[in-house]
């Protein structure tokens, strides 16, 4: 886990609701609230001026919503985590939020101790995986069963990869992965980006779908 400050920013419409998450974070270790924002203008605005390492994205904002946010966001500040913090928890939206770029995805009725566990996850193994998320990817590859695939010449990953990529999906952290196959917690992220690269995803949660859907993690 970081020592370091993690400086956190809210994107949301309505201010009761930025003030509650606020209040909740209020006195966390490692978190510093940088700034709020109230709609999709305002964001894009205050990212320019300020970078947080992470950001509480609301789906439904006024003038550029969430959805398009992340589009924006993720073309020109890379690094920046994002935890959709929404009231939606349909399963299309979280699949799509997720391979749209999204670290984690939460809804508001979420303790704020888990989000709180969310934040530091993310910064620290870059996504978190809840029941949610598992849940909604899950139902999207059951759906896609009697599709083809959408790789007709799956990639090759060594037996060292498939192992990691097992751990990976069975949320297991950096740290954790690296005490299992006895490896250096750097060498486990070049592995991981390694495999990424190889699938073209972006996202682990698109590099483990990837494995899914082909057959490679069953």
């Amino acid at each position: 886990m970081s020592s370091q400050e993690i400086k956190v920013a809210i994107a949301d419409d309505h201010k009761i609701f930025r003030d509650g998450i606020k209040m909740a974070l209020d006195g966390k270790e490692f978190l510093k609230i940088l700034w709020e924002a109230e709609d999709g203008n305002d964001l894009q605005k205050k990212l320019k001026i300020k970078l947080p390492d992470v950001l509480l994205l609301d789906i439904r904002m006024p003038e550029v919503d969430g959805i398009n946010a992340i589009s924006l966001i993720r073309k020109e500040y890379e690094p920046l985590k994002i935890i959709v913090l929404t009231m939606y928890d349909d399963q299309e939206m979280i699949t799509k939020m997720m391979e749209m770029g999204a670290n984690a995805y939460l809804t508001k009725t979420t303790d704020p101790e888990e989000i709180y566990q969310a934040i530091l996850t993310c910064v620290n193994d870059d996504f978190y995986f809840n029941e949610l998320v598992n849940k909604a990817v899950l139902m999207k590859l059951q759906q896609k069963k009697s599709v083809r695939q959408f790789y007709p010449n799956p990639v090759k990953f060594s037996e060292k990869e498939i192992n990691i990529l097992k751990l990976i999906a069975e949320d297991k952290t950096t740290e954790e992965i690296s005490k299992e196959v006895f490896l250096s917690p750097r060498t486990i992220e070049t592995i991981r980006q390694n495999m990424k690269q190889k699938v073209g995803s972006k996202t682990i949660a698109g590099l483990v779908t990837y494995a899914m859907r082909n057959k490679i993690l069953e």
